[in-house]
């Protein structure tokens, strides 16, 4: 099969995939974060096996990624592919006294996207961790300062003292998405990874690029 033939097929499957509306339902769920398939089933009331084959379908036509849960490594969670992303306008945010960027420790994700949030949308926005570390990781500060952001190195805080009633919460972390409940829901989740599992430079560049990314493509709808 020749390489234009090859092309045509992959359309074809995306044009496929996208042309049922459950799995257009579900790709406009996974317009602004990221979810499991059973949240996913949650949030369209639709059963687990029929959520399955949509699933299926979806990812064998590239248009969705399965990543494995850094918290209890038992269950996935979707995310639109970039492309895809980069062709979809994402639905409005409601509206939201201030934005919360919440991961485990306060200390790289949270932080980064509460300074990218500032920068490039602006609004009040705060960061908190669920068992916030003493101080914000060097390699973020580092990371930060290299793309002309500020981070305060002993400014981190605990979520308990920084959600309030009106704030939109957005999880940049599996642990943290896993462990938030009652009020302080997130109404996001964006499955970054953590950079300090493997404590490089490269790493910390990777979350903060994934994490600009994902603002840069919502600040339209805030």
């Amino acid at each position: 099969m020749n390489a234009e033939a090859s092309s045509l097929q992959a359309r074809a499957r995306v044009h496929a995939a996208l042309g049922d509306p459950a799995r257009l339902a579900i790709v406009d769920a996974l317009t602004l974060g990221d979810a499991s398939p059973g949240e996913i089933g949650q949030a369209l009331a639709m059963p687990t096996n029929l959520v399955a084959h949509h699933l299926k379908v979806l990812q064998d036509a590239g248009l969705i990624v399965r990543t494995r849960s850094e918290g209890d490594r038992r269950r996935t969670y979707l995310r639109l592919q970039p492309e895809v992303l980069a062709s979809l306008t994402p639905p409005p945010l409601r509206d939201a006294e201030r934005v919360v960027f919440v991961c485990t420790h306060n200390s790289a994700r949270s932080q980064l996207a509460a300074a990218l949030w500032r920068d490039r949308v602006g609004g009040t926005v705060a960061s908190a961790g669920t068992h916030p570390a003493d101080r914000v990781h060097p390699r973020a500060i580092k990371v930060a300062h290299r793309h002309g952001l500020e981070l305060d190195p002993t400014g981190t805080a605990n979520v308990t003292d920084v959600v309030h009633a009106g704030d939109l919460v957005i999880a940049v972390c599996d642990n943290a998405h896993e462990d938030l409940t009652g009020p302080v829901r997130p109404r996001l989740h964006w499955s970054v990874p953590d950079p300090a599992r493997v404590d490089t430079d490269a790493a910390f560049e990777r979350a903060y690029t994934d994490i600009a990314g994902r603002i840069d493509r919502i600040a339209s709808s805030v």
